[in-house]
Protein backbone atom coordinates (compact mmCIF):
# COMPACT_ATOMS: atom_id res chain seq x y z
CA UNK A 1 0.00 0.00 0.00
CA UNK A 2 1.54 3.27 -1.13
CA UNK A 3 1.66 6.41 1.00
CA UNK A 4 1.15 9.82 -0.59
CA UNK A 5 2.33 13.10 0.93
CA UNK A 6 0.28 16.25 0.38
CA UNK A 7 2.32 19.45 0.25
CA UNK A 8 0.91 22.91 0.99
CA UNK A 9 -0.11 24.23 -2.45
CA UNK A 10 0.06 27.70 -3.93
CA UNK A 11 -3.57 28.83 -4.01
CA UNK A 12 -2.84 31.36 -6.71
CA UNK A 13 -2.69 34.65 -4.79
CA UNK A 14 1.04 35.16 -4.29
CA UNK A 15 1.03 32.83 -1.30
CA UNK A 16 4.37 32.09 0.33
CA UNK A 17 3.07 30.71 3.63
CA UNK A 18 -0.19 29.99 5.42
CA UNK A 19 -1.43 29.17 8.90
CA UNK A 20 -3.14 25.87 9.64
CA UNK A 21 -6.48 26.99 11.10
CA UNK A 22 -8.42 23.73 11.45
CA UNK A 23 -7.96 20.15 10.39
CA UNK A 24 -11.18 18.65 9.02
CA UNK A 25 -9.80 15.10 9.19
CA UNK A 26 -7.81 12.98 11.61
CA UNK A 27 -5.57 9.92 11.48
CA UNK A 28 -7.54 6.86 10.38
CA UNK A 29 -10.25 8.78 8.51
CA UNK A 30 -11.14 7.55 5.03
CA UNK A 31 -11.40 10.25 2.37
CA UNK A 32 -12.13 10.59 -1.34
CA UNK A 33 -10.55 12.91 -3.89
CA UNK A 34 -11.70 16.51 -3.40
CA UNK A 35 -12.83 15.98 0.20
CA UNK A 36 -11.88 19.07 2.25
CA UNK A 37 -9.09 18.10 4.61
CA UNK A 38 -7.88 21.37 6.13
CA UNK A 39 -8.73 25.06 6.45
CA UNK A 40 -5.80 27.48 6.07
CA UNK A 41 -5.49 31.23 6.51
CA UNK A 42 -3.40 33.19 4.03
CA UNK A 43 -2.56 36.87 4.11
CA UNK A 44 -5.82 37.51 2.23
CA UNK A 45 -8.44 34.95 3.15
CA UNK A 46 -9.50 31.63 4.66
CA UNK A 47 -9.18 28.77 2.18
CA UNK A 48 -10.45 25.18 2.33
CA UNK A 49 -8.00 22.72 0.76
CA UNK A 50 -9.39 19.58 -0.91
CA UNK A 51 -7.42 16.36 -1.08
CA UNK A 52 -5.84 15.31 -4.38
CA UNK A 53 -5.73 11.71 -3.10
CA UNK A 54 -8.15 9.11 -1.84
CA UNK A 55 -7.35 6.69 0.96
CA UNK A 56 -6.81 6.67 4.70
CA UNK A 57 -5.33 9.60 6.64
CA UNK A 58 -1.95 8.70 8.04
CA UNK A 59 -0.16 11.50 9.87
CA UNK A 60 -0.90 15.22 10.31
CA UNK A 61 2.51 16.83 9.76
CA UNK A 62 1.52 20.33 10.94
CA UNK A 63 -0.49 21.32 13.99
CA UNK A 64 -3.32 23.83 14.11
CA UNK A 65 -1.80 27.29 14.56
CA UNK A 66 1.45 26.39 12.78
CA UNK A 67 2.64 28.63 9.94
CA UNK A 68 3.74 26.49 6.98
CA UNK A 69 5.61 27.53 3.85
CA UNK A 70 4.38 26.63 0.36
CA UNK A 71 5.66 23.20 -0.71
CA UNK A 72 6.09 21.90 2.83
CA UNK A 73 4.45 18.51 3.60
CA UNK A 74 1.35 18.81 5.77
CA UNK A 75 -0.34 15.38 5.69
CA UNK A 76 0.18 11.77 4.56
CA UNK A 77 -2.50 9.60 2.97
CA UNK A 78 -2.08 5.87 2.43
CA UNK A 79 -3.73 3.75 -0.27
CA UNK A 80 -5.95 4.80 -3.19
CA UNK A 81 -5.08 6.76 -6.31
CA UNK A 82 -3.98 10.33 -6.80
CA UNK A 83 -5.56 13.00 -8.97
CA UNK A 84 -3.88 12.69 -12.38
CA UNK A 85 -2.61 16.25 -12.32
CA UNK A 86 -2.40 17.02 -8.62
CA UNK A 87 1.37 17.32 -8.84
CA UNK A 88 1.38 19.68 -11.83
CA UNK A 89 2.31 23.30 -11.57
CA UNK A 90 0.01 25.93 -13.06
CA UNK A 91 1.85 25.44 -16.37
CA UNK A 92 1.42 21.67 -16.31
CA UNK A 93 4.95 20.91 -15.09
CA UNK A 94 5.90 18.54 -12.29
CA UNK A 95 7.34 20.49 -9.31
CA UNK A 96 10.92 19.60 -8.52
CA UNK A 97 10.45 19.56 -4.77
CA UNK A 98 7.36 17.34 -4.63
CA UNK A 99 7.49 13.69 -5.61
CA UNK A 100 3.84 12.89 -5.22
CA UNK A 101 1.93 16.09 -5.88
CA UNK A 102 0.46 18.80 -3.72
CA UNK A 103 2.11 21.72 -5.53
CA UNK A 104 -1.20 23.02 -6.82
CA UNK A 105 -4.83 22.80 -5.83
CA UNK A 106 -7.20 20.23 -7.19
CA UNK A 107 -8.93 21.62 -10.27
CA UNK A 108 -5.93 22.04 -12.57
CA UNK A 109 -6.87 18.71 -14.16
CA UNK A 110 -8.39 15.55 -12.71
CA UNK A 111 -8.10 11.91 -13.66
CA UNK A 112 -11.04 10.25 -15.35
CA UNK A 113 -11.38 7.55 -12.66
CA UNK A 114 -11.49 10.02 -9.75
CA UNK A 115 -14.27 9.54 -7.23
CA UNK A 116 -16.04 12.86 -6.56
CA UNK A 117 -18.66 13.84 -4.02
CA UNK A 118 -19.89 16.72 -6.15
CA UNK A 119 -23.46 16.82 -7.41
CA UNK A 120 -24.43 15.02 -10.61
CA UNK A 121 -23.28 16.98 -13.71
CA UNK A 122 -25.84 18.97 -15.63
CA UNK A 123 -26.61 17.82 -19.22
CA UNK A 124 -24.20 20.41 -20.65
CA UNK A 125 -21.36 18.73 -18.74
CA UNK A 126 -21.89 15.53 -20.75
CA UNK A 127 -20.11 17.20 -23.68
CA UNK A 128 -16.98 17.89 -21.65
CA UNK A 129 -16.53 14.72 -19.59
CA UNK A 130 -13.80 13.53 -21.96
CA UNK A 131 -11.83 16.71 -21.27
CA UNK A 132 -11.02 15.81 -17.65
CA UNK A 133 -7.40 14.96 -18.40
CA UNK A 134 -6.66 18.23 -20.23
CA UNK A 135 -4.36 20.74 -18.55
CA UNK A 136 -6.49 23.85 -17.92
CA UNK A 137 -7.12 26.16 -14.98
CA UNK A 138 -10.50 26.18 -13.18
CA UNK A 139 -11.74 29.46 -14.77
CA UNK A 140 -10.97 28.04 -18.22
CA UNK A 141 -12.83 24.83 -17.40
CA UNK A 142 -15.84 26.83 -16.24
CA UNK A 143 -15.81 28.87 -19.45
CA UNK A 144 -15.69 25.64 -21.47
CA UNK A 145 -18.68 24.28 -19.56
CA UNK A 146 -20.62 27.51 -20.11
CA UNK A 147 -19.96 27.32 -23.86
CA UNK A 148 -20.43 23.56 -24.12
CA UNK A 149 -16.87 23.16 -25.43
CA UNK A 150 -15.05 19.83 -25.22
CA UNK A 151 -11.58 20.79 -23.98
CA UNK A 152 -10.16 17.61 -25.51
CA UNK A 153 -10.98 19.06 -28.95
CA UNK A 154 -9.36 22.46 -28.27
CA UNK A 155 -5.90 23.22 -29.67
CA UNK A 156 -3.79 24.35 -26.72
CA UNK A 157 -1.45 27.32 -27.07
CA UNK A 158 -0.28 27.67 -23.47
CA UNK A 159 2.97 26.46 -21.95
CA UNK A 160 3.31 22.67 -21.70
CA UNK A 161 0.07 22.15 -23.60
CA UNK A 162 -2.13 24.21 -21.27
CA UNK A 163 -5.51 25.30 -22.69
CA UNK A 164 -6.02 29.04 -22.25
CA UNK A 165 -9.20 31.09 -22.16
CA UNK A 166 -8.51 32.46 -25.66
CA UNK A 167 -8.16 28.91 -26.95
CA UNK A 168 -11.66 28.10 -25.66
CA UNK A 169 -13.20 31.31 -27.03
CA UNK A 170 -11.66 30.79 -30.47
CA UNK A 171 -12.92 27.22 -30.57
CA UNK A 172 -16.48 28.05 -29.57
CA UNK A 173 -19.10 28.79 -32.21
CA UNK A 174 -20.33 31.63 -29.99
CA UNK A 175 -16.91 33.32 -29.81
CA UNK A 176 -18.29 36.53 -31.29
CA UNK A 177 -20.48 36.95 -28.20
CA UNK A 178 -17.37 37.11 -26.04
CA UNK A 179 -15.39 39.77 -27.92
CA UNK A 180 -15.54 41.94 -24.83
CA UNK A 181 -13.52 39.41 -22.79
CA UNK A 182 -10.88 38.68 -25.44
CA UNK A 183 -7.33 39.37 -24.29
CA UNK A 184 -4.23 40.39 -26.25
CA UNK A 185 -1.84 37.71 -27.45
CA UNK A 186 0.64 36.56 -24.83
CA UNK A 187 3.96 38.45 -25.21
CA UNK A 188 6.91 36.34 -26.31
CA UNK A 189 9.00 37.52 -23.36
CA UNK A 190 8.06 36.54 -19.78
CA UNK A 191 9.02 39.89 -18.25
CA UNK A 192 9.40 43.46 -19.40
CA UNK A 193 11.36 46.30 -17.87
CA UNK A 194 9.90 49.80 -17.99
CA UNK A 195 12.52 52.50 -17.36
CA UNK A 196 11.76 54.80 -14.44
CA UNK A 197 12.96 58.40 -14.73
CA UNK A 198 15.83 59.17 -12.38
CA UNK A 199 14.76 61.39 -9.51
CA UNK A 200 15.72 64.98 -10.11
CA UNK A 201 18.18 66.31 -7.59
CA UNK A 202 16.91 68.96 -5.20
CA UNK A 203 16.96 72.38 -6.75
CA UNK A 204 19.22 74.84 -5.03
CA UNK A 205 17.30 77.33 -2.92
CA UNK A 206 17.06 80.79 -4.48
CA UNK A 207 18.96 83.59 -2.86
CA UNK A 208 17.26 85.29 0.06
CA UNK A 209 15.67 88.59 -0.85
CA UNK A 210 16.86 90.95 1.86
CA UNK A 211 14.11 92.98 3.45
CA UNK A 212 11.34 90.95 1.84
CA UNK A 213 12.04 87.41 3.09
CA UNK A 214 13.15 85.84 6.34
CA UNK A 215 14.97 82.53 6.83
CA UNK A 216 14.06 80.51 9.92
CA UNK A 217 16.65 77.83 10.71
CA UNK A 218 15.15 74.36 11.19
CA UNK A 219 16.66 73.12 14.41
CA UNK A 220 15.84 72.06 17.93
CA UNK A 221 12.21 71.24 18.60
CA UNK A 222 11.08 72.14 15.08
CA UNK A 223 13.67 69.84 13.52
CA UNK A 224 12.73 66.98 15.85
CA UNK A 225 9.04 67.54 15.22
CA UNK A 226 9.41 67.60 11.44
CA UNK A 227 11.45 64.40 11.50
CA UNK A 228 8.91 62.67 13.76
CA UNK A 229 5.95 63.73 11.63
CA UNK A 230 7.56 62.54 8.40
CA UNK A 231 8.48 59.22 10.02
CA UNK A 232 4.93 58.75 11.32
CA UNK A 233 3.21 59.78 8.08
CA UNK A 234 5.30 57.38 5.96
CA UNK A 235 5.42 54.49 8.45
CA UNK A 236 1.97 54.22 9.99
CA UNK A 237 -0.91 53.91 7.49
CA UNK A 238 -3.21 56.69 8.68
CA UNK A 239 -7.00 56.43 8.58
CA UNK A 240 -9.19 59.32 9.76
CA UNK A 241 -12.82 59.38 10.92
CA UNK A 242 -14.99 62.15 12.38
CA UNK A 243 -18.48 62.99 13.59
CA UNK A 244 -20.48 66.06 14.58
CA UNK A 245 -21.59 66.26 18.21
CA UNK A 246 -24.19 68.21 20.14
CA UNK A 247 -21.94 69.50 22.95
CA UNK A 248 -24.58 71.71 24.61
CA UNK A 249 -24.54 69.72 27.85
CA UNK A 250 -20.75 69.77 27.87
CA UNK A 251 -20.88 73.58 27.79
CA UNK A 252 -23.48 73.57 30.57
CA UNK A 253 -21.26 71.32 32.70
CA UNK A 254 -18.24 73.54 32.11
CA UNK A 255 -20.27 76.54 33.23
CA UNK A 256 -21.34 74.74 36.44
CA UNK A 257 -17.78 73.60 37.21
CA UNK A 258 -16.47 77.14 36.82
CA UNK A 259 -19.01 78.27 39.41
CA UNK A 260 -18.16 75.44 41.81
CA UNK A 261 -15.97 76.25 44.84
CA UNK A 262 -14.07 72.99 44.26
CA UNK A 263 -12.76 74.37 40.95
CA UNK A 264 -12.39 78.01 42.00
CA UNK A 265 -8.59 77.98 41.64
CA UNK A 266 -8.44 75.80 38.51
CA UNK A 267 -8.99 76.67 34.84
CA UNK A 268 -11.89 74.69 33.43
CA UNK A 269 -12.57 74.34 29.70
CA UNK A 270 -14.28 71.89 27.34
CA UNK A 271 -10.85 70.25 26.93
CA UNK A 272 -11.27 68.82 30.45
CA UNK A 273 -14.49 67.00 29.48
CA UNK A 274 -12.85 65.89 26.22
CA UNK A 275 -9.92 64.43 28.16
CA UNK A 276 -12.24 62.51 30.46
CA UNK A 277 -14.17 61.21 27.47
CA UNK A 278 -10.99 60.00 25.74
CA UNK A 279 -9.79 58.19 28.87
CA UNK A 280 -13.15 56.42 29.20
CA UNK A 281 -13.28 55.52 25.50
CA UNK A 282 -9.75 54.07 25.59
CA UNK A 283 -10.86 51.68 28.32
CA UNK A 284 -13.61 50.41 26.00
CA UNK A 285 -11.30 50.17 22.95
CA UNK A 286 -7.80 49.45 24.31
CA UNK A 287 -6.16 49.08 20.87
CA UNK A 288 -6.30 52.84 20.30
CA UNK A 289 -3.74 53.14 23.09
CA UNK A 290 -1.57 50.28 21.83
CA UNK A 291 1.75 50.53 20.00
CA UNK A 292 3.15 48.79 16.93
CA UNK A 293 6.57 47.35 17.79
CA UNK A 294 9.05 46.24 15.11
CA UNK A 295 11.48 43.65 16.48
CA UNK A 296 15.10 43.27 15.49
CA UNK A 297 14.45 39.82 13.99
CA UNK A 298 12.07 41.31 11.44
CA UNK A 299 8.84 40.31 13.20
CA UNK A 300 6.41 42.70 14.85
CA UNK A 301 3.99 42.82 17.76
CA UNK A 302 1.13 45.00 18.97
CA UNK A 303 1.72 46.06 22.56
CA UNK A 304 -1.51 46.81 24.41
CA UNK A 305 -0.97 49.28 27.26
CA UNK A 306 -3.48 49.09 30.09
CA UNK A 307 -2.90 52.65 31.19
CA UNK A 308 -3.34 56.09 29.67
CA UNK A 309 -0.50 58.59 29.38
CA UNK A 310 -2.62 61.33 27.84
CA UNK A 311 -0.73 63.59 25.44
CA UNK A 312 -1.86 67.17 24.81
CA UNK A 313 -0.51 68.83 21.66
CA UNK A 314 0.70 72.30 22.58
CA UNK A 315 1.77 75.09 20.25
CA UNK A 316 4.73 76.91 21.78
CA UNK A 317 7.24 79.52 20.58
CA UNK A 318 9.73 76.65 20.21
CA UNK A 319 7.33 74.66 18.02
CA UNK A 320 4.91 71.80 18.60
CA UNK A 321 5.31 69.91 21.87
CA UNK A 322 3.29 66.91 23.05
CA UNK A 323 3.76 66.50 26.80
CA UNK A 324 1.61 63.83 28.44
CA UNK A 325 -0.15 63.30 31.74
CA UNK A 326 1.09 60.05 33.24
CA UNK A 327 -1.54 57.53 34.42
CA UNK A 328 -4.40 59.87 33.65
CA UNK A 329 -6.84 56.98 34.09
CA UNK A 330 -6.33 57.15 37.88
CA UNK A 331 -7.29 60.84 38.21
CA UNK A 332 -10.64 62.29 39.21
CA UNK A 333 -12.07 65.37 37.51
CA UNK A 334 -10.33 67.89 39.76
CA UNK A 335 -6.94 66.13 39.58
CA UNK A 336 -7.15 65.93 35.82
CA UNK A 337 -8.08 69.62 35.57
CA UNK A 338 -5.03 70.60 37.65
CA UNK A 339 -2.76 68.34 35.59
CA UNK A 340 -4.02 69.90 32.33
CA UNK A 341 -3.47 73.40 33.64
CA UNK A 342 0.06 72.61 34.82
CA UNK A 343 0.94 70.87 31.57
CA UNK A 344 -0.30 73.80 29.46
CA UNK A 345 1.48 76.48 31.49
CA UNK A 346 4.75 74.52 31.54
CA UNK A 347 4.65 74.03 27.77
CA UNK A 348 3.94 77.68 27.06
CA UNK A 349 6.87 78.72 29.26
CA UNK A 350 9.12 76.36 27.33
CA UNK A 351 9.95 74.34 30.44
CA UNK A 352 8.56 70.96 29.36
CA UNK A 353 11.13 68.28 30.16
CA UNK A 354 12.00 65.40 27.79
CA UNK A 355 10.58 62.92 30.32
CA UNK A 356 7.19 64.66 30.13
CA UNK A 357 7.12 64.07 26.37
CA UNK A 358 8.01 60.37 26.47
CA UNK A 359 5.81 57.33 26.94
CA UNK A 360 2.57 58.81 25.60
CA UNK A 361 -0.22 56.38 24.64
CA UNK A 362 -2.73 58.68 22.89
CA UNK A 363 -2.91 62.39 22.10
CA UNK A 364 -5.54 65.14 21.98
CA UNK A 365 -5.04 68.16 19.73
CA UNK A 366 -7.41 71.05 20.46
CA UNK A 367 -7.63 72.70 17.05
CA UNK A 368 -10.84 74.40 18.14
CA UNK A 369 -8.86 77.15 19.87
CA UNK A 370 -7.75 78.24 16.38
CA UNK A 371 -11.32 78.31 15.05
CA UNK A 372 -10.96 75.04 13.11
CA UNK A 373 -13.89 72.62 12.85
CA UNK A 374 -12.02 69.39 12.10
CA UNK A 375 -8.74 67.97 10.86
CA UNK A 376 -6.81 64.81 10.02
CA UNK A 377 -3.89 65.06 12.45
CA UNK A 378 -0.70 63.01 12.18
CA UNK A 379 -0.18 60.39 14.86
CA UNK A 380 2.53 61.03 17.41
CA UNK A 381 5.32 58.42 16.91
CA UNK A 382 5.00 55.50 19.32
CA UNK A 383 1.23 55.86 19.49
CA UNK A 384 -1.65 54.53 17.41
CA UNK A 385 -4.23 57.30 17.67
CA UNK A 386 -4.73 61.04 17.95
CA UNK A 387 -8.01 62.88 18.53
CA UNK A 388 -8.80 66.40 17.31
CA UNK A 389 -11.42 68.57 18.99
CA UNK A 390 -12.93 71.25 16.77
CA UNK A 391 -14.27 74.64 17.77
CA UNK A 392 -17.60 74.69 19.61
CA UNK A 393 -20.11 77.10 18.10
CA UNK A 394 -23.86 77.48 17.97
CA UNK A 395 -25.54 75.85 14.99
CA UNK A 396 -29.06 74.79 14.06
CA UNK A 397 -29.63 71.23 15.33
CA UNK A 398 -32.63 68.95 15.25
CA UNK A 399 -33.84 68.05 18.76
CA UNK A 400 -37.02 66.01 19.21
CA UNK A 401 -38.10 66.86 15.69
CA UNK A 402 -37.53 70.60 16.10
CA UNK A 403 -34.66 72.77 14.86
CA UNK A 404 -32.99 74.52 17.79
CA UNK A 405 -29.74 76.42 18.33
CA UNK A 406 -27.21 74.08 19.98
CA UNK A 407 -23.50 74.13 20.74
CA UNK A 408 -21.99 71.80 18.15
CA UNK A 409 -18.45 70.54 17.65
CA UNK A 410 -16.70 67.99 15.46
CA UNK A 411 -14.62 65.17 16.93
CA UNK A 412 -12.11 63.68 14.50
CA UNK A 413 -9.21 61.32 14.80
CA UNK A 414 -6.41 59.59 12.93
CA UNK A 415 -5.39 56.01 13.66
CA UNK A 416 -2.71 53.49 12.70
CA UNK A 417 -4.54 50.96 10.53
CA UNK A 418 -1.89 48.32 11.30
CA UNK A 419 -3.10 48.30 14.90
CA UNK A 420 -6.80 49.10 14.80
CA UNK A 421 -9.49 48.40 12.22
CA UNK A 422 -12.35 50.62 11.10
CA UNK A 423 -14.90 49.26 13.54
CA UNK A 424 -12.64 49.93 16.53
CA UNK A 425 -11.72 53.49 15.57
CA UNK A 426 -15.34 54.28 14.73
CA UNK A 427 -16.56 52.92 18.05
CA UNK A 428 -13.88 54.93 19.86
CA UNK A 429 -14.91 58.23 18.25
CA UNK A 430 -18.59 57.41 18.82
CA UNK A 431 -17.89 56.79 22.53
CA UNK A 432 -16.21 60.19 22.85
CA UNK A 433 -19.17 61.80 21.13
CA UNK A 434 -21.64 60.13 23.49
CA UNK A 435 -19.84 61.56 26.53
CA UNK A 436 -19.68 65.06 25.08
CA UNK A 437 -23.43 64.80 24.51
CA UNK A 438 -24.07 63.57 28.06
CA UNK A 439 -20.97 64.28 30.22
CA UNK A 440 -22.83 63.69 33.50
CA UNK A 441 -22.30 59.96 32.90
CA UNK A 442 -18.65 60.37 33.86
CA UNK A 443 -18.94 62.50 36.97
CA UNK A 444 -17.27 61.06 40.04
Amino acid sequence: MSTQTFHLPDVGEGLTEAEIVQWRVGPGDTIAVNDVIVEIETAKSLVELPSPFEGVIGELLAAEGDTVTVGAPIITISGGEADASAGLSEHGEKPAEADAGGAVLVGYGTGGAVTSRRSKPAPRDEAVRASAGVVAKPPVRKLARDLGVDLAQVTASGPAGEVTRDDVVRHADQASVFRNIATPDRPAEREQTIPVPVAVASVAAPALVEGREEAIPVKGVRKATSSAMVRSAYTAPHVSVWTDVDATRTMELVKRLKASPDFADIKVSPLLIMARAVIWAVRRTPLVGAAWIDREDGTAEIRVRNYVNLGIAAATPRGLLVPNIKDAQDMNMRELAKALEKLTLTAREGKTSPADQQGGTITITNIGVFGMDAGTPIINPGESGIVAMGTIRQKPWVVDGEVRPRFVTTVSGSFDHRVIDGDGMSRFIADIASILEEPALLLD
